[in-house]
């Protein structure tokens, strides 16, 4: 745990290959970090843009475009995976997350394949398979779970999203007879793009819809108990110049959490951030926020359903740019 009275774990939300052979090991060592998160954004950035894939794809000609991103993903997955492998064996996460091909997001059993495959193949207990919270994702998260599976449920929004997919480990519990590790993705900074410059202009708070929004629904999991399920906060990374690049770890400190962010985010936390307990934000002060929204003609769920729809299309673009890339 990065605090452990807390039960606070921080994730970087990053994969490369010279990355995990240097700084990454440092990071984990220094007990700076005591996980990874990927998706395809991020893997593409990484194959795209590194040299150090070069080698390995030399080896693939013969693959499809798919396999051979497969092959490339999973042998960093399965790298990070044994660099955490001390801190997983140590009861202090260890774990890594690999998605799902974004193009099942609408096929249940299409996931739970992959999922199942995606995990034997890379032969780790220590990986969460990462699924994005629709409703073929939600049967996909409690058969997957159901197995014995880690999963991490991503791009989420909505606190019925969250409760979706809580109740899906909680059956998946069930099924398998006791509970896997499993965590809730909040996605948190691309809430406030959304709608601070709208904000701004009729005179509401800014840089707190996001912080409120996430607040909402870790309160919302943590009455749900389900045994061995964390709300993750992600997409943390800060974009406005006013804000200090470690606000949204900060702010949304909690117990029993996680966060994932860039890893120039972790360190301006590392240097700068406090370490003081911030959730649970009460109800009413939640609430009081989103009246102001209301009032002021903005459809929040609107809003948050935009978020969701274009968060997929961004997974699914990044996908499909590897893919014709290779």
């Amino acid at each position: 745990m990065y605090i452990e009275n807390l039960k606070f774990s921080l994730w970087a939300d990053f994969i490369e290959r010279d990355y995990l052979d240097n700084e990454f090991k440092e990071l984990v060592e220094s007990k700076t970090i005591n996980g990874a998160t990927s998706n395809p954004a991020i893997f593409k950035n990484a194959i795209l843009n590194s040299q150090a894939y070069k080698e390995q794809l030399s080896e693939l000609s013969e693959l499809s475009a798919k396999q051979k991103y497969e092959a490339l993903a999973i042998f960093d997955i399965k790298k990070a995976a044994n660099i955490l492998k001390p801190l997983y064996d140590n009861n202090d996460d260890g774990y890594v997350s690999i998605e799902v091909d974004p193009y099942l997001s609408d096929d249940a059993q299409g996931t739970i394949a992959e999922g199942k495959r995606l995990f034997a193949e890379i032969g780790r207990e220590n990986v969460m398979i990462k699924i994005p919270a629709t409703d073929a994702g939600y049967i996909a998260m409690k058969e997957l779970s159901g197995c014995g599976i880690p999963v991490n449920a991503t791009l989420i929004f909505k606190k019925s999203q969250a409760i979706s997919c809580a109740k899906a480990f909680e059956d998946g519990a069930k099924a398998n007879g006791e509970a896997v590790d499993t965590v809730i993705s909040v996605f948190v900074s691309r809430v406030d793009r959304a709608l601070d410059a709208e904000l701004k202009q009729k005179g509401i708070d800014v840089a707190l819809s996001g912080i409120y929004n996430s607040a909402d629904i870790y309160n919302a999991v943590q009455e749900l108990g389900v045994q061995k399920c964390r709300t993750l906060f992600a997409s943390t990374g800060v974009k406005d110049d006013f804000l200090p690049a470690h606000y949204y770890i900060e702010q949304l400190l909690a117990y029993n959490s996680v966060n994932t962010a860039p890893i120039d985010t972790i360190k301006a936390y590392v240097k700068n951030g406090k370490k003081d307990k911030v959730l649970p934000i009460s109800k009413e002060i939640i609430e009081a926020h989103f009246k102001k929204i209301k009032d002021a003609g903005i459809d929040i769920d609107e809003v948050l359903d935009k978020q969701i729809k274009d968060g997929l299309i961004a997974f699914k673009d990044a996908f499909k740019d590897i893919l014709e890339s290779l």
